[in-house]
């Protein structure tokens, strides 16, 4: 394992703890890493619709723009199951923080 390595699951793990916190730039930020392949991440368009789909429900007009340019490379099933995704995430999180 490099120092890069490290270092970017480090960014990631970051991201993420912020992302449970409803950081909107954070949200778009994972929406960014998957849709590009970034970070180590392989690209997975139905992570990168969750994440940017989270972003925009907390206000990230980027987020808002991402995901309807990602959605029109995937199918409706593609995008049911990032919409699933996305329900799953807000009701850990909300547990979380309650």
């Amino acid at each position: 394992m490099g120092t890069s390595y490290k270092s970017a699951a480090f960014l990631m793990e970051s991201r993420f703890e912020d992302a449970a916190r409803g950081d909107a730039h954070a949200l778009y930020e994972l929406g960014v890493v998957y849709s590009t392949g970034t970070n180590g991440v392989e690209v997975d368009l139905i992570e990168a619709h969750k994440w940017f789909n989270l972003a925009a429900l907390n206000g990230s007009e980027e987020g808002q723009t991402c995901r309807a340019e990602i959605a029109e490379e995937m199918s409706a099933r593609e995008i049911a199951e990032a919409q699933r995704q996305a329900r799953a995430w807000l009701s850990i999180t909300s547990r979380r923080a309650a």
